[in-house]
């Protein structure tokens, strides 16, 4: 009920020239500030977060080969250990750093992916490093007991944690390339309300360019065509089209004088005969 009235209020209003185009020109507008903010929204939103996500998974990966190059050169020193006549030490381990690590690889956003390799990991670590402290009382016995040692109990150990390691590594490769597609999906997603507001704009700026030529321009050819055959051969000036603006109004009073002038040069003539 409302809307009706409404509806019948706009259409009995009357509105000027100047109304129509800037009211033509405002609609164009608001559509393309409307779907541009849409656009830079949606891609503000998803390029923080996949970014994150990206940033996150290069950090795990640069944290996965840091993990690799630690253990792998404490099963160094210690094969260097083995070799050497002088009685030997276990090498020194940064084991909170490891573990820290290895946790936060865990509690990564990627965690239902890299939470049960990371979980592998340190088991694996567990493993290598328990058998790793047999090294003190191993070196006391013979050489070929410790080589035995050494290539039979610690480095299967050790090629597990290097395995789970870089199956981790692995894991965490195809999450960041996951996220990149993500990316760029998103990206494209991001910007088709550009494009469909381009789109609309394009053919409101047509339907403008139609309006004008056929409300506008052709009428105001029709009344110079009209006025100068008013003035060359003194026609009756009968240009007529729909419309409640000025510029039908500009036609009427064109018309009015039109006929009162024609009124005028009929009387002066008839006076002179």
């Amino acid at each position: 009920m409302f809307l009706g009235k409404f509806f019948k209020r706009l259409k009995s209003a009357k509105l000027s020239m100047r109304s129509k185009l800037v009211l033509s020109l405002l609609s164009i507008a608001a559509i393309l500030l409307v779907s541009s903010t849409i656009s830079v929204l949606e891609y503000r939103s998803m390029s923080n977060y996949v970014s994150e996500l990206i940033a996150d998974d290069i950090s795990s990966i640069n944290v996965a080969n840091r993990l690799s190059d630690m253990t792998n050169q404490y099963n160094l020193q210690i094969l260097e250990s083995i070799g050497e006549e002088e009685e030997a030490e276990l090498p020194e381990f940064d084991a909170d750093y490891f573990t820290s690590h290895c946790d936060s690889l865990r509690m990564s956003p990627s965690t239902n992916r890299i939470y049960p390799m990371a979980d592998s990991v340190m088991y694996s670590y567990a493993a290598f490093m328990l058998t790793s402290k047999e090294l003190e009382g191993v070196v006391s016995t013979s050489f070929l007991d410790t080589r035995d040692w050494y290539f039979n109990r610690l480095q299967p150990r050790f090629d597990r944690l290097t395995e789970d390691i870089d199956r981790l590594t692995d894991g965490i490769y195809k999450d960041l390339e996951k996220n990149s597609a993500t990316f760029e999906r998103g990206f494209y997603r991001s910007i088709i309300p550009g494009i469909v507001a381009v789109g609309v704009g394009l053919l409101l700026v047509l339907m403008l360019l139609f309006f004008i030529l056929a409300f506008y321009v052709n009428p105001l050819y029709r009344m110079l065509d009209g006025l100068n055959a008013y003035r060359a051969s003194d026609k009756k000036y009968s240009v007529r089209f729909e419309g409640d603006d000025q510029l039908s109004e500009l036609n009427d009073g064109i018309s009015e004088l039109a006929g009162e002038n024609q009124q005028l040069r009929r009387r002066i003539r008839e006076i002179r005969k």
